[in-house]
């Protein structure tokens, strides 16, 4: 279990967190600069103004892969162009489409043989991946690569992913994106989510807590809070070992156990009830609804979905965007902002747990 007392002790919070994924997960803002400064470098103007018959995504493991989905929930089904996301090259492909793929495994055989089949087939690659190994030797010189340039472990990319795929959908005129404005975000959210600010202020540490001891349910609103619900339930995987429901608020409804289980939750609980003593119930779970769009009907779901559970956590990030709703890049900075307060949520909970870090529990002397 996990308890304020311990999230809120800074110093014991960043002893045990031995491998730095904290200060990690702060480098989101530094991580789409360095994306920023090397798809300058690698030429990835070229494609502006480019009409592919496609736009293939290449959803490879890691976190990375929950770039694609949220790419194609931004983008929209008003993309004109199809948006195809694959775990590999598909065998249609041709000189008239565009792949974008991403890997932290730079011996990755599959991608190798895909990105080495796509450029011999003259379709325009974008790749982030590391420099060295069969990867980056398939795409040398005949796509643009994007190397990293910020060291951070495979689970806490989607930042670097993310940027990469805006970049391009920007120079193909599909969104407009101003990354420096979402590194911008992005720091600020670094801020508010740092070990020293107390869990009352801290909206991670918050998610945090209301997590702890529960199932969380990881409910979107709306179709990017969805991608990134699905991106949240990785992330606890990762860094806690927590098994988590992420879908789409309406896919989630028509469950009929779970929906009853989480109409019966509410965001306090039994008061009565002791974490430490009492073992958690099998319907013991959090709902939460994630919202990030505010067009009318992104609103409407919203309003719907808490209406049918007037007990949920409603979780967006609305309120601290510097960025205005009615700016073009306002969705990908909420997106992504989201996804990395549920990122820090998902360590502090790991840390303060136990199941990260250098052993014992944040807030106890190892013995």
């Amino acid at each position: 279990m996990v308890d304020e007392d311990r999230l809120d002790d800074a110093e014991r919070l960043v002893a045990v967190d031995v491998s730095g994924l904290l200060r990690s997960a702060a480098s989101a803002g530094a991580q789409v600069r360095s994306v920023a400064a090397a798809a300058a470098e690698a030429g990835l103007d070229r494609l502006t103004g480019e009409r592919p018959r496609a736009l293939v995504l290449i959803t490879r493991p890691g976190a990375a892969a929950a770039a694609a989905p949220l790419l194609a929930a931004l983008l929209g089904p008003g993309c004109p162009l199809p948006v195809v996301a694959t775990e590999s090259v598909p065998s249609w492909l041709g000189a008239l489409d565009v792949v974008l793929a991403h890997t932290t495994d730079p011996g990755d055989r599959e991608l190798a043989t895909g990105v080495d089949r796509a450029v011999r087939r003259g379709a325009h690659v974008v790749l982030t991946a590391p420099a060295d190994g069969p990867v980056a030797a398939a795409a040398a010189g005949r796509s643009v690569l994007l190397t990293p340039r910020i060291d951070v472990p495979p689970a806490l990319v989607l930042p670097r992913a993310l940027a990469a795929g805006l970049l391009l959908c920007d120079a193909l005129g599909l969104l407009r994106v101003d990354l420096e404005a979402l590194a911008g975000e992005l720091d600020r959210e670094a801020e508010r989510a740092h070990p020293t600010q107390e869990s009352f202020v801290n909206p991670a540490k918050s998610l945090a807590l209301r997590m702890a001891g529960r199932t969380p349910l990881l409910w979107g609103t709306d179709p990017v809070a969805t991608a990134v619900a699905t991106h949240a339930a990785g992330a606890l995987a990762a860094h806690t070992g927590v098994v988590a429901h992420a879908a789409g608020w309406r896919e989630a409804a028509a469950l009929p156990a779970l929906r009853t289980a989480a109409a019966r939750s509410s965001a306090e609980g039994d008061v009565f009830r002791d974490p430490f003593l009492d073992a958690p119930g099998p319907a013991e779970v959090r709902a939460m609804l994630l919202g990030v769009l505010l067009d009318p009907a992104a609103v409407d779901g919203r309003r719907a979905a808490t209406e049918a559970l007037p007990g949920a956590d409603v979780v967006s990030a609305d309120e601290e965007l510097v960025v205005r709703p009615e700016d073009p890049a306002a969705a990908s900075c909420a997106a992504a902002v989201l996804a990395l307060r549920l990122d820090f949520a998902a360590l502090y909970l790991g840390l303060g747990s136990g199941a990260l870090g250098g052993g014992g529990r944040v807030g106890h002397t190892a013995g």
